[in-house]
């Protein structure tokens, strides 16, 4: 794509903010456009496919005839009759809704589309744009939609670690816009593969679940941009159901995963008075070692559930599921017992559009049933300590896990040194034995032992506007786990 539709793309975008039309809003309308379109031109020489069943009347070209109050009649009407199909065409229009009230611009959306060839553009050109505008939506916290985007450089540092090869399954059961889907992608095209692996890699790899309907259609339209899928597919890789329900049908090789943010699972109800409340959702799945409204927990436990006895995940969990007692306890020493679990990361607050969060990846591998624990160590690489990130002044980077990727070794990860040792108490990468993990009071994962300078030193304290942006931060958070007791109060 030239850098001139990406211009025009974006300057569209603000003006289009303008008249109150967020990020997430436009990439809505773009992703129903741009699949209009990329069908049209899938229907024409030299593809000249048959088998994107949509109904001329409702077709690119029928669009691109209208303008005025007749344009905006006619798309209100093609994003109502889409969504009834099945397949993917469904799921992409599925509860869709014109944002764009201004007929003129939206015809002028539609111009900017129309001017180019999408099918025949460079995969990174059209991910890029979209990934753009996806990013930005992020960074939209009054939106909510950061709690779907999980920073690029985690990904990239996580699928590096993991290292995905080819022809095996990788899923995602909250994959939100797709973004562990493109890190792996990326990872595997960038590997010589001849047009077997090519073709699983496109069509067989990927299986997501995500049950937010905008979400899920932009994850659609971000794959399908990055070579991801087939815009004709009859059965959908991404399902729209909620993936802890039941006891997973398959297992896989890889899981990469940032399950949602939020310790309970609930459902909104309606009571006697017509209030609306939440209600705790408690799955009770016979494949759970415990049960609890903690969805957290219930991704874990999910998860591991879904592993084959030689598959590998990394997933992002936060900080209370290493700690907390009870149930979350039993959970804990299930995953010693049944995966081994090797590698725990902890990330610093400041990365995450959700403010405040405290989080941690957790590196395991599925096993066979057996009596002994598969956990021996556990390798903890502390990347939260003396660790100063905000997402505008200092922001992760590709280089900013560069040396948790070398001490975790994915080439071979038995061959590890550790950095930390009494000579040197500030290495950050240190193991522990399985006897001394069980010894720890409550099985207790969440594991420090570098002392924080900001509280010894106060020459040391990072930048004022860093230490304000945490205080923010944590305040923020404090906040939110406020809103959740006294919801949690009120529906008692």
């Amino acid at each position: 794509m030239s850098s001139t539709i990406v211009q025009k793309i974006w300057n569209f975008c603000n003006t289009l903010r303008d008249d109150g039309v967020s990020y997430g809003d436009y990439l809505e309308q773009l992703t129903y456009l741009l699949f209009l379109k990329m069908a049209d031109e899938y229907s024409k020489p030299p593809h000249k496919r048959t088998d994107i069943n949509i109904p001329a009347e409702m077709n690119w070209e029928s669009l691109t005839e209208k303008s005025g109050d007749e344009l905006e009649r006619h798309y209100n009407k093609i994003l109502r009759s889409l969504g009834k199909e099945k397949g993917i065409l469904g799921q992409i229009f599925t509860k869709s809704q014109n944002k764009i009230q201004d007929p003129a611009k939206l015809y002028k959306l539609i111009q900017l589309i129309d001017a180019e060839n999408w099918v025949g553009m460079g995969v990174k050109d059209k991910g890029d744009i979209y990934e753009g505008i996806l990013k930005k939506n992020a960074e939209d916290t009054k939106s909510g939609a950061g709690q779907y985007f999980t920073p690029r450089e985690l990904i990239s540092a996580m699928v590096e670690c993991v290292r995905p090869e080819p022809k095996k399954t990788i899923a995602d059961p909250a994959c939100g816009t797709g973004g562990f889907f493109l890190g792996a992608y990326d990872f595997l095209a960038s590997q010589d593969l001849d047009k077997s692996e090519r073709e699983f890699l496109k069509s067989n790899t990927f299986f997501g679940n995500e049950i937010v309907a905008n979400t899920r259609r932009i994850c659609l339209m971000n794959l399908f941009l990055h070579g991801i899928g087939d815009i004709s597919a009859k059965e959908n890789f991404i399902s729209s159901e909620d993936a802890l329900l039941s006891t997973p049908k398959t297992t896989f090789d890889y899981v990469l995963a940032n399950p949602p943010f939020g310790k309970k699972s609930s459902m909104t109800i309606t009571n006697e008075d017509g209030e609306e409340e939440k209600d705790d959702l408690i799955y009770n799945r016979q494949d759970f070692i415990v049960t609890t409204s903690n969805k957290q927990l219930n991704f874990l436990q999910h998860i591991m559930s879904m592993l084959n006895t030689t598959g590998k995940a990394a997933v992002v969990l936060p900080d209370n599921v290493l700690f907390e007692g009870g149930v979350g306890e039993k959970v804990r020493q299930a995953l010693l017992q049944k995966t081994d679990l090797h590698t725990i990361l902890r990330l610093p607050t400041g990365i995450f559009y959700a403010h405040g969060v405290k989080a941690n990846v957790l590196f395991f591998e599925g096993k066979p049933a057996s009596k002994n624990a598969w956990t021996k160590e556990i390798w903890v690489y502390d990347y939260r300590t003396n660790v100063h990130h905000t997402l505008k002044k200092n922001p992760l980077n590709v280089e900013s896990l560069r040396d948790f990727i070398t001490c975790y070794n994915p080439k071979n990860r038995h061959k590890r040194k550790e950095t930390w040792s009494k000579a040197n108490p500030e290495g950050r990468w240190r193991k522990y034995n399985y006897d001394d993990i069980i010894a720890r009071d409550k099985t207790s994962l969440d594991i420090s032992w570098l002392k924080d300078n900001s509280l010894a030193d106060l020459d040391n304290l990072p930048d004022p506007d860093v230490l304000a942006a945490e205080i923010i931060e944590n305040l923020e958070a404090g906040l939110e786990s406020f809103k959740t007791i006294v919801a949690a109060l009120k529906n008692k």
